[in-house]
């Protein structure tokens, strides 16, 4: 049995420990059950049922009943839905917060910032509903009319990460439900209380049963439950947040079947301050980008590329502002950062680190270690009961290309400062990376900024900004990075949507 909650909720019924299925909470067959564990503290606080693969027909089944009826529920009723879900979600932020706390470790004051920027696609999806439309032309042929209608594409899968739980939910199942699609979730192992209670609010809304399932299980479990969700013959649409080496997994069992995937991996994001730019605002961007959630942020900014000019005044700049960060637990008052999610972040953090400190990189700030007992000597134990999963900010100066920190993603609160001479060879190191999801570059000349736009090569490029996801704007990579958009205009609804032609003679003249 888990413990006693460590915080109070204003609303005790929003939390619940138990999947969620056809408007049910049930447990596992198996009765199994995983803890969740506090990432500030390393100390179990809830446990939710370890679902396997004899758990996923049911659900699925489930979504694909409520399919038949909410696929021709009226546009305009489903947009109410929506804004009926983002008011109760709204109503309960302060709980959500809390509990999304406890589960990723980020201070409280980012994870009411996650729900915020997370109410928007609710918002926006809501709107979105009533604007599907399809198109009447008149062909080369005579006499005939060629029309195009849209519908919903079936049952959605939706795999999510830890790291923005909630965000990413109402992401994908926003547009989802704008499209008329139902959708069966499998949140992270480490976060799926956020999940569940959006699925609660989300009956409450007035959410058919089925219309939102949600299945947890536990690390182990996570392939073969993910497997059978894919190729589940009732499914028809698949959309995974994560890895890229995980997405290629996905991609590969969808293409068995030919099942309609979206893709949102990961990221190696270069961020470059030009001589010209404004340093404030670089380094207040970055700031913002670089140590939000410790770092694990699929767009944050993973090379910073620094020209000569400024390279100095910068690095001193982001040194001294990194120093005033106030690492802790993410619900005491204070903290401006907080621990990192899992302790496997920490192993490959501290990895990253020795390899540059080894091969000519500069320590500046932090020890490019975690704190004393959060991994174990390997660097890959939990470290029970040693009080989270914590690493200082750390900043390498000094930085080469073909260390580690340039070639690998990096989840956790390390950063490394490169220093160029030329434009030519800062676009050369930031396009120099399998993945393409976003790039950053600050700088005061026009022409400069539009050789920026067109010569990075990723999905989404800031121009003297930092994180500029939101929910009018399409989000997604290019390269290694994924496939397909979410959010944004039209785009992200037609992942869920398909399109049908119809070609109609006319008889008699005009």
């Amino acid at each position: 049995m888990a413990p006693s909650l460590p915080f109070e909720l204003n609303d005790p019924d929003l939390l619940h420990q138990e999947s969620y299925v056809d408007g049910k909470w049930v447990g596992a067959k198996s009765g199994k059950r995983f803890d969740i564990i506090d990432p500030g503290s390393d100390k179990t606080w809830a446990s939710c049922p370890d679902n396997a693969v004899e758990d996923v027909d049911g659900a699925i089944q489930s979504s694909y009943k409520a399919f038949q009826e909410y696929s021709i529920v009226n546009p305009r009723k489903r947009a109410q839905l929506l804004m009926k879900w983002h008011e109760l979600i709204t109503a309960a932020r302060d709980d959500l917060a809390k509990i999304l706390t406890y589960e990723t470790g980020k201070p409280l004051a980012e994870a009411y910032g996650e729900l915020d920027y997370s109410l928007g696609f609710t918002w926006w999806f809501a709107g979105e509903a009533e604007r599907i439309q399809g198109t009447v032309a008149v062909p080369a042929a005579p006499n005939r009319r060629v029309f195009v209608v849209k519908q919903p594409i079936g049952v959605a899968v939706a795999l999510v990460p830890w790291n923005f739980p909630i965000a990413m939910i109402l992401r994908k199942a926003g547009a989802a439900f704008a499209a008329g699609c139902t959708m069966v979730v499998k949140p992270s192992p480490e976060t799926p209380l956020t999940c569940l209670s959006l699925a609660n609010l989300a009956s409450r809304a007035g959410f058919a049963p089925g219309v939102f399932n949600v299945l947890t299980t536990s690390l182990e479990n996570t392939p073969s439950l993910s497997e059978a969700m894919i190729l589940h013959p009732l499914v028809k649409k698949v959309t995974f947040t994560g890895s890229t080496r995980v997405g290629k997994v996905v991609a590969g069992l969808c293409a068995k079947n030919l099942k309609k995937c979206t893709l949102e991996l990961g990221g190696n994001c270069p961020f470059i301050v030009f001589d010209d730019a404004d340093l404030d605002q670089a380094l207040a961007q970055f700031m913002a980008l670089k140590w939000r959630h410790a770092g694990q942020a699929c767009i944050t900014a993973n090379r910073l590329y620094v020209q000569a000019g400024v390279y100095e005044k910068f690095t001193n700049m982001l040194v001294e502002k990194t120093r005033q960060l106030k690492v802790g637990h993410g619900a005491e008052k204070g903290t401006t950062m907080g621990p990192v999610t899992t302790p496997r972040g920490l192993a490959k953090a501290e990895e990253q680190a020795a390899d540059a400190i080894k091969n000519g990189a500069k320590l500046l700030l932090g020890s490019g270690k975690a704190h004393k007992g959060a991994t174990d000597k390997e660097g890959a134990g939990l470290g029970k009961g040693v009080g989270g999963y914590f690493m200082d900010p750390t900043i390498l100066g000094d930085m080469k290309d073909g260390m580690l920190l340039s070639k690998e993603e990096t989840f956790a609160p390390v950063t490394g400062i490169f220093k160029f001479e030329k434009e030519e060879e800062a676009v050369r190191w930031a396009n120099d990376t399998s993945m393409g999801l976003a790039s950053y570059a600050f700088t005061k000349s026009v022409d400069r900024v539009w050789r920026m736009l067109e010569n990075l090569e990723a999905g989404m490029i800031g121009l003297n900004t930092g994180n500029s996801s939101a929910a009018e704007s399409p989000f997604g990579g290019i390269k290694e990075s994924g496939y397909g958009k979410e959010s944004g205009k039209d785009v992200a609804v037609n992942e869920y949507l398909i399109s049908k032609t119809g070609t109609l003679t006319i008889d008699g003249q005009y």
